[in-house]
């Protein structure tokens, strides 16, 4: 079952997208339906609020009066953290019930506003924003649903900044436009890459990148697809992961790669990367098993053998490489990195090599074995980086 996490700031339009989402087959778990559902007359939760703020935020028929309790909570944080706190827990055992009923064969998307700042999307397999500039989403506040404007913009205030729901979104949908380019918006993301994903999700297939050689300019956002994957991977394996890092030509600012993200498990023996439980979890967070034997051609001649796991997005190809903590292997992979990040002369020289070869070769895999002689020789330059800096792999 796909997990997609749908949010965006009051206003945005999130509510839009969730009911395209449900017209083209998924399951919605509404947070704000359920919100509601959980201060109906008769429920603990309204009775504590009563108690925490009073008869005044109870309208005349005994339902509670929402508009005027946000008005109290959306200027003060303390007295919405004392709301957050008589509300979630309800509002959870709801959602835990409605998300384990929910079709094992299909796409669960849950439309909730406050994600990003409760820290969930490694929850999720997919997390998407809806965007609309904030203004804009003042004027639909005040125009479509009579509020105040200050208090419009003190409940936008109280809510993460677009900076952070960047930084957590796997995809943004533009909402500054018509109710039919989001839409449509959304039937493209549903199609092009929410379908596929829930496919390969199911079947346990591992995306990857056609075999034809590309290298891609340094990109910013490398970094933070690599955060968003490794926040899934910890929270999948818990304690079974000693160590998750993002590693290869992608961690390293300013240097081309090909668009992979590579990313590196460390674990205390191998045999626990080969137990049902490591597996499952992983493919259960959408990070399959590769088949096959795995290792690196080690400087010492010798295999130097790891597990490897793919994500099952087709947009976003990823290679988690499994080895044992402080192995040759996984002590390689992070002094190359922080020996790139830190040696402008050797990251120069290493592009230039890549740069050649992309030039005269076309196939990904013919462009991965012409790079070993490459990085025969750079191994003694690497210790040679690492013995004068004093680098140490971190604990």
């Amino acid at each position: 079952m796909l997990r997609v996490g749908l949010t965006g700031g009051i206003g945005s339009g999130k509510s839009t997208v969730a009911k395209r989402f449900q017209a083209l087959g998924a399951t919605v778990v509404d947070a704000d339906l359920i919100a509601r559902e959980v201060v109906e007359p008769g429920t603990r939760a309204l009775r504590d609020i009563v108690g925490r703020f009073g008869v005044e935020v109870l309208q005349a028929d005994g339902t509670l009066d929402r508009e005027g309790l946000g008005r109290i909570v959306f200027e003060d944080r303390r007295a919405l953290a004392d709301l957050e706190a008589i509300t979630h827990p309800a509002i959870w055992e709801v959602t835990a019930t409605r998300m384990a009923s929910a079709r094992r064969n299909g796409v669960v998307v849950h439309d909730m506003p406050i994600l990003v700042e409760k820290r969930l999307t490694a929850d999720y397999h997919l997390v998407v924003v809806v965007d609309t500039p904030e203004d804009e989403r003042v004027r639909r506040l005040v125009d479509d649903r009579g509020m105040d404007e200050q208090d419009a913009r003190n409940r936008i205030a109280a809510q993460a900044s677009d900076a952070e729901r960047y930084a957590a979104a796997d995809v943004v949908l533009d909402n500054s436009g018509s109710r039919e380019r989001l839409d449509d918006l959304a039937y493209e993301l549903w199609e092009g890459r929410i379908l596929p994903f829930d496919a390969n999700l199911r079947l346990g297939v591992v995306s990857r990148r056609p075999d034809r050689l590309a290298l891609s300019e340094s990109r910013d956002q490398w970094a933070h697809d690599a955060e968003r994957l490794i926040g899934r991977i910890r929270r999948a394996l818990g304690e079974r992961a000693l160590s998750v890092d993002h590693v290869g030509s992608t961690a390293v600012p300013g240097l081309v790669a090909k668009d992979v993200i590579d990313l590196q498990i460390g674990v205390r023996d191998l045999r626990e990367a080969d137990r049902p439980a490591f597996i499952d979890a992983m493919t259960a967070a959408g990070f399959p098993r590769s088949p096959g034997h795995w290792w690196d051609s080690g400087a010492d001649g010798k295999e130097w053998p790891k597990r490897v796991h793919g994500n099952a997005d087709p947009a976003r190809v990823a290679h988690i490489h499994v080895r044992e903590h402080g192995s040759d292997g996984w002590v390689w992979a992070l002094r190359f990195r922080d020996w790139m990040r830190a040696d402008a002369t050797a990251r120069e020289s290493y592009e230039r090599f890549k740069r050649e070869l992309s030039g005269r070769l076309t196939r990904t895999a013919d462009y991965a074995s012409a790079k070993e002689p490459w990085f025969a020789l750079a191994h003694a330059d690497a210790l040679s980086w690492s013995s004068r800096t004093g680098w140490r792999p971190p604990d």
